[in-house]
């Protein structure tokens, strides 16, 4: 499998769904030292995730972090995302999203912020 782009636009974003494909996306965001991102069939929705161990010595600050929590929010409380989702600081998952579309997107914004772009995720769920 071939590394992510840095960050992940919607597009390349890898589908990790069943436990071959995510092993080969989470080994490949290993071997890149990159964030891995990735998105999982469900059933009828599909799950984000993103992973900050697969980089060494990469860090999230605090105001990425909290923007980040602070736009899963909106999205549980939207009930866009399931409200047990996982908002990081180290593993981030958002569960229960309707639409593979929807996923990319979610998931190429959470990717860009943790490499410190924030503007992506303001765009995918602004805030009221």
């Amino acid at each position: 499998m071939q590394p992510v782009p840095i960050p992940c636009s919607a597009e390349h974003i890898p589908n990790a769904t069943g436990r071959d494909a995510f092993d080969a996306a989470y080994q490949a965001a290993k071997t890149a030292n990159a964030v891995y991102v990735g998105i999982e069939r469900r059933g009828q929705r599909w799950t984000v995730k993103a992973d900050t161990l697969t980089a060494l010595q990469h860090t999230v600050g605090d105001a990425t972090h909290d923007a980040i929590r602070a736009a899963a929010i909106r999205l549980a409380r939207s009930g866009e995302i399931r409200p047990d989702s996982g908002p990081g600081p180290v593993h981030y998952t958002l569960y229960g999203v309707a639409s593979e579309e929807r996923a990319r997107e979610l998931a190429a914004a959470l990717h860009a912020a943790l490499y410190g772009d924030l503007q992506p995720l303001l765009r995918s769920v602004p805030a009221p």
